[in-house]
This record gives C-alpha cells, sequence and structure tokens, in this order.
C-alpha cells in the first residue's frame, strides 16, 4: 500500500445533509492528525434497518446505532477501516443534545475514525470524559473550522 491516506465514503440508500466529500475530508484530517500517513478508511451511511442488522450480527446488540467501526493494521503497519454511520439515529441524537445534525454527522466520523485507529473508550457517563472524547472533541473543532 502506498503512504497515503483514502477515504472513501457510499451511501447504502440514505440521504446526508453532510455532503460525501465533507466526510471524506474529516476522515482524512483524524488520520493525518493521528500519523495514520498508509491507510485505507471506507465510511458507509446506512438506514436505521441496515445499521440494525449489523449491530446484531457484528455487535449482538439489539435495535440501531449510530456509529458501528471495524479497523486493523495489516502487516506492514498500514490501518485498515470501516464506519458505518445511520444519519436517521445521528439526528436523533443531535436533536437530544441539541447540536446540529451536520456536526453530530462530523463527530460520528472522527468518533468512528478514532476507533478505526484503536483508541477507546468506557461505557456510561465515563465516557464524555476519557481520553479518547476529549482527542474527539478536539478534532472535531478542527473539522468544523475547516
Amino acid at each position: 500500500m502506498s503512504r497515503a491516506a483514502v477515504v472513501s465514503v457510499q451511501a447504502q440508500g440514505v440521504r446526508s445533509p453532510v455532503a460525501r466529500a465533507r466526510l471524506a475530508a474529516a476522515g482524512t484530517l483524524v488520520l493525518k492528525a493521528q500519523k495514520a500517513s498508509a491507510a485505507l478508511l471506507s465510511i458507509t451511511l446506512l438506514d436505521r434497518k441496515g445499521i440494525a442488522a449489523m449491530n446484531r450480527r457484528h455487535l449482538g446488540h439489539a435495535g440501531a446505532t449510530d456509529v458501528i467501526s471495524f479497523g486493523f493494521r495489516d502487516p506492514g503497519g498500514a490501518v485498515i477501516g470501516d464506519v458505518y454511520i445511520c444519519p436517521e439515529v445521528a439526528a436523533v441524537n443531535a436533536k437530544r443534545h441539541g447540536v446540529p445534525v451536520r456536526e453530530e454527522l462530523l463527530r460520528l466520523v472522527v468518533h468512528g475514525t478514532l476507533h478505526v485507529l484503536g483508541h477507546d473508550h468506557p461505557d456510561g457517563e465515563a465516557r464524555t470524559r476519557s481520553p479518547m472524547w476529549r482527542t474527539q472533541e478536539r478534532l472535531l473543532a478542527r473539522v468544523l473550522r475547516a
């Protein structure tokens, strides 16, 4: 793999208030900021039914969720990952947290990409006080300024 970060975005029959190019740029910013110079990242937007099926099949959880990510490093150290986002769930979460849906979608790109890179956080309320969350919010601020 060449030493570059490549990010692609697909939409599986769903619309997004954030352009695919902007979602890809957010993923690229996170990869570069985290020094993942060799990376292949796929971001896929799914409807509730699609992400609920993935949640059940891969994580054993019932129902739709906002983001699911999978990542690994190949033997040469390159990062390869998939981030799946449900804009419908993101819209519900945005409303609940009082933030614009575009911001929430970009937050999920940052969040999912950090998970691909190996970051993790505790469950529950401690999540928003974790080092990963602080990194996420710092990177999101950069994404929003870009």
